[in-house]
């Protein structure tokens, strides 16, 4: 059985054949000028078997969330991420696995594997701590993969068929910079990696202070609009749209 939670943003309870696995984790209500509107705050289930991280950016990798779960946890990070973890964890950083696209590791009945990803490297637009961004494919009883952030590329067809995709379409702002999937253009990688259930997630959580009246369609819109592109460009994918905090179980094909 596969099971997941979306919790909102990039942040994924995913359970595998028994193994747990938690991407991106935003554990907390507010991060900096971000605030989460919509959703409840997270509560895990249990401690997860590992951590997949996608890349440096504070919304995908924050400390202060990672510092809530128990020490001994694994953190599957992008290769080269690694001494900036353990820099900020300190003993919480020491099960830290680093992986570049094309690397693999195994966690309980698991393989993880960090695939591209097109999107910024740095932690942030003037610092010097850098490490390609990430995806990341699990293998159990399915295919599922974690896009983590990305704006398409064309190795995306080499990641198919894919049994579940977790796919980027929005933000946390009224505009999209670059390396990012907005509606249409993630039903087109969920066309290029042949996926069979796709479920849209970083959007309708997070927004910054003071915008709630500017471009709400960009806040709630998203993941309709992304089932609809999806059924006019990738016909073969099925489309789970799930609130934050709510649960689906991939029906076994």
């Amino acid at each position: 059985m596969v099971r997941l939670t979306w919790h909102g943003h990039s942040t994924v309870w995913l359970e595998d054949s028994g193994t747990r696995l938690l991407t991106d984790p935003l554990l907390r209500d507010r991060l900096a000028h971000l605030r989460r509107r919509r959703g409840p705050t997270p509560r895990l289930p249990a401690a997860p078997d590992a951590v997949l991280v996608s890349h440096l950016h504070a919304d995908h990798l924050d400390f202060a969330s990672l510092r809530r779960l128990p020490a001994d946890t694994t953190l599957v990070v992008p290769a080269g991420a690694a001494p900036l973890v353990r820099r900020a964890l300190g003993v919480a950083g020491r099960r830290c696995t680093e992986l570049a696209a094309g690397e693999r590791t195994t966690i309980g009945a698991v393989t993880v594997s960090a695939v591209p990803a097109a999107h910024p490297d740095a932690r942030g637009p003037w610092s010097r701590q850098r490490a390609s961004a990430v995806g990341y494919l699990v293998e159990g009883r399915a295919r599922t993969w974690f896009a983590g952030d990305t704006a398409l590329f064309d190795q995306m067809a080499d990641l198919g068929p894919v049994d579940l995709a977790l796919i980027p379409v929005g933000g946390w702002g009224p505009t999209l910079g670059a390396g990012h999937l907005d509606p249409s253009t993630a039903a087109e990688a969920v066309r290029r990696a042949a996926t069979g259930w796709a479920v849209p997630i970083h959007y309708g959580t997070f927004w910054p202070v003071g915008c709630d009246r500017i471009r709400p369609d960009r806040f709630f819109q998203p993941g309709d609009d992304f089932a609809r592109h999806a059924a006019r460009v990738a016909p073969r994918t099925r489309v789970r749209v799930l609130q934050p905090g709510e649960s689906f179980t991939v029906p076994r094909s």
